[in-house]
């Protein structure tokens, strides 16, 4: 017994010694006193969390694996990390074992330092100017229409319609795969890929095999369109940079863009919906007025902050964040949700289209700003109006307090959102 139990320890520590001490990729279980930042009050930060933020807007959260985790809950504060352009590291692969060495699974925009960063972020920039974008408006549009008739016809007998399957989900996806450039045959199998790798119940283990089929299936698609690039997104890289890129590279963009642009837009359009629809006076504004649509979306990207924590930060050298000294060697992480109800530097819990504004942190801040800001706000400006001067009368057909919604979820989100249209 004593020898087995001395060869496993030994195991075990040659496992974390090639990993910086950690390997994530094991851990089958997040523990509470890490995980209880992303549990919300319906669609608030919990009190708890809105509590430590106004008391203490850094401080140590936990250590967890032999690692400080320290907690950033501030407006200026998660500005201050996140705009860092030296000293922090966003590459997570040394704290996945084997899965970050030989899946390459993390690699892409957000897990990926300077100079990395700046060669593949050029390759994805310019496909995201609002010329480019332009050419998708319609595309939008008609999207949204399509799907808004879906809408009318998945109404019950009960005249309740779920509206994420027929039109929170099915809105991006539509305008994902056109824009990837993903064909018709195979995006059935893509839309299943899309939920699971945000999602912290299953730890590490998870979040790997999630990430992975992703990944694969956006590598497959870089290779196969290498042969006979495509009209979107992936296409358009290989004609206009070719070798330029690697398939593993494009791939990790195409799955960068999926991720980002996917279940954190329809998170959005479902979780707005949800929040519009219980202000009826909000609600029959966006309908009848355009000019206040445009604000309207900025304040529900600040309230609902879907992106409840930005990419994780690995001070390299110890730091100094708002006042408080970290040691390198913790992470250091922001959540956005509360830094962006901080009353001391926005209008806190409430709905304020005077002060509405994109200064936000909904799309993180800094050089890892979300590349796809102004393709999600095109959705959501085209998607709600149009559904709220289609459905005037849509009505959540349940309290909102009683929405099922991902307990513990980077992005989170909601399983339905059952509705009565009137």
């Amino acid at each position: 017994m004593g020898l087995l139990t001395a060869v496993k320890g030994g195991l075990r520590r040659a496992l974390m010694a090639r990993s910086s001490g950690i390997d994530l990729s094991r851990l089958d279980k997040v523990p509470q006193r890490l995980s209880w930042p992303l549990t919300r009050d319906v669609m608030a930060p919990s009190a708890r969390l809105s509590a430590e933020r106004d008391k203490a807007p850094v401080h140590k959260l936990t250590t967890f694996l032999g690692m400080d985790v320290w907690l950033v809950t501030g407006d200026a504060e998660a500005r201050e990390v996140l705009g860092a352009t030296t000293g922090y590291s966003t590459d997570i692969r040394p704290y996945f074992g084997r899965a970050g060495d030989e899946g390459g699974d993390f690699g892409g925009l957000g897990f990926t330092d300077p100079p990395d960063h700046t060669r593949l972020r050029k390759f994805l920039t310019p496909e995201f100017t609002m010329r480019r974008l332009a050419r998708l408006a319609p595309l939008v549009e008609d999207t949204v229409e399509r799907q808004l008739d879906e809408v009318e016809a998945g109404v019950g007998a009960d005249g309740i319609v779920d509206l994420v399957p027929t039109f929170a989900f099915p809105v991006p996806f539509l305008v994902i795969c056109d824009l990837l450039g993903v064909p018709n045959e195979r995006r059935e199998r893509f839309s299943q890929l899309a939920t699971a790798r945000f999602d912290v119940t299953k730890g590490g283990q998870g979040v790997v095999g999630a990430i992975g089929g992703s990944r694969e299936f956006l590598l497959g698609e870089a290779a196969r369109q290498r042969q006979d690039p495509g009209p979107g997104l992936i296409g358009q890289i290989i004609r206009e940079h070719g070798d330029e890129i690697s398939d593993f590279d494009l791939g990790g963009l195409a799955d960068g863009v999926f991720t980002g642009g996917l279940e954190t837009s329809a998170s959005m359009l479902a979780l707005g919906t949800a929040m519009l629809a219980d202000d009826r006076e909000t609600w029959h504004r966006v309908a009848r007025e355009p000019e206040v649509v445009a604000p309207v979306v900025e304040e529900l990207l600040r309230l609902l902050s879907v992106v409840q924590v930005a990419f994780p930060r690995f001070p390299q050298d110890d730091v100094v964040v708002g006042g408080v000294p970290i040691s390198k060697g913790s992470v250091v992480l922001a959540s956005l949700p509360a830094a962006n109800r901080d009353p001391r530097s926005t209008a806190g819990d409430r709905i304020d289209l005077e002060r509405a504004g994109s200064s936000h942190l909904a799309f993180g801040y800094g050089f890892h700003r979300c590349v796809g800001a102004e393709l999600a706000r095109m959705e959501l400006r085209a998607a709600f109006p149009r559904l709220a001067a289609r459905f005037p009368d849509l009505r959540p057909a349940v309290p909102i307090a009683d929405l099922e919604y991902r307990a513990q979820s980077i992005v989170y989100g909601v399983e339905a959102v059952p509705v009565r249209i009137g």
